[in-house]
């Protein structure tokens, strides 16, 4: 599905049972190296996701010289380095995104990036990107959110530390654009007890938007369970190596475990249906032969009227269904059966 379609999708249906829209997070993890990324580019619709996402920024505009890591930077970087001297070598140019952009074409998967600043996102809207994806961070950043709305294009709105009100706020300043909320928990690794799954329904019924997920958990069981809950998007960060250095991998999913996850969600697609409880195709010959009918007990003779004695239960299901059972009692039979032959009305007066 493209980002365009899904969009279209979900403005007619909000319900979350449509088909799931997954992004291939690589975010930084071709430590600024472009071959690394057309390499995950390529691993990513190999796996079949549907789009693969990046991060632009300018490293300067986007932390200050005195800024810290966070814990799961410090852990996953060299220590003594800052945030700012961290993000200069994971940094692409504009230049490379036009690439990048182009290679996606070419494979037939969406491209999309996240902005983390005033420049990158004009940059990103003068090569006509198709959405925006907002990280947890900026969801509050009003003055940027204006920025975005006056571009008038579909938005991927993460929520991670925030509020209802919160939300709400950003929502009103992306009043010309079309939203997707993504339910998200801002740790990495994020741990289970902090998930909160059950807040993409309060999403939805809050701001009767669709809603999505961004998967920081290990693993892929996560992001299954927040499909089945209605999530019309899955996001999980998405790495070759996720032994390589750099502060995202060890949260990513390597090819194999993200070709499995897509795999698995398009089999969830599969098994969501209409909501029509029924019996299904698949059932029915298995209906006929572990269901029962009423049948006779002994030999009946013609004329018999029948009493409970002469009724009995058994498979196949192909004949008068049990719930007649009592109403087969004081009727007569009007020719001869034998044991174990089904009943049928023409078989009664």
């Amino acid at each position: 599905m493209s980002i365009t379609r899904l969009f279209e999708t979900i403005s007619s249906n909000q319900n979350g049972m449509n088909s799931v829209y997954v992004i291939a997070e690589v975010g930084v993890n071709h430590n600024g190296s472009l071959q690394r990324a057309f390499e995950c580019i390529d691993a990513a619709v190999a796996a079949g996701a549907d789009a693969v996402k990046f991060q632009t920024f300018v490293s300067e505009k986007l932390v200050t010289r005195q800024a810290q890591k966070a814990d799961y930077q410090t852990a996953n970087t060299a220590s003594t380095e800052s945030q700012l001297k961290m993000l200069k070598k994971l940094e692409l140019r504009f230049e490379d995104f036009v690439k990048l952009r182009r290679y996606c074409d070419e494979k037939g998967i969406d491209f999309l990036s996240t902005p983390f600043d005033e420049e990158s996102a004009a940059f990103l809207d003068s090569i006509d990107v198709e959405a925006f994806k907002i990280g947890s961070g900026d969801m509050n950043n009003i003055p940027f959110l204006h920025q975005l709305n006056s571009y008038r294009r579909p938005i991927l709105l993460s929520t991670g530390m925030a509020d209802l009100e919160e939300i709400r706020e950003s929502l009103e300043a992306l009043s010309n654009c079309p939203v997707v909320l993504l339910h998200c928990t801002s740790d990495y690794p994020a741990p289970l007890e902090d998930v909160n799954l059950l807040a993409i329904r309060t999403l939805r019924q809050s701001f009767g938007r669709a809603v999505g997920y961004s998967d920081h958990t290990e693993g892929i069981e996560i992001s299954i369970a927040a499909a089945a809950f209605g999530a019309q998007v899955i996001e999980k960060h998405f790495t070759l190596d996720r032994t390589l250095p750099g502060p995202d991998h060890k949260a990513s999913l390597e090819p194999k475990e993200l070709k499995s996850l897509v795999s698995s969600l398009r089999n969830l697609q599969k098994a969501w249906g209409d909501g029509v409880k029924r019996c299904m195709p698949s059932e029915s010959n298995t209906r006929k032969i572990a269901r029962k009918s009423i049948v006779a007990a002994h030999a009946i003779p013609a004329g018999k009227v029948l009493e409970a004695e002469d009724l009995t239960v058994k498979r196949p299901g192909v004949g008068l269904e049990p719930k007649h059972y009592y109403s087969l009692i004081g009727r007569k039979v009007n020719r001869d059966m034998q044991q174990e032959e089904l009943f049928d009305w023409v078989d009664l007066q």
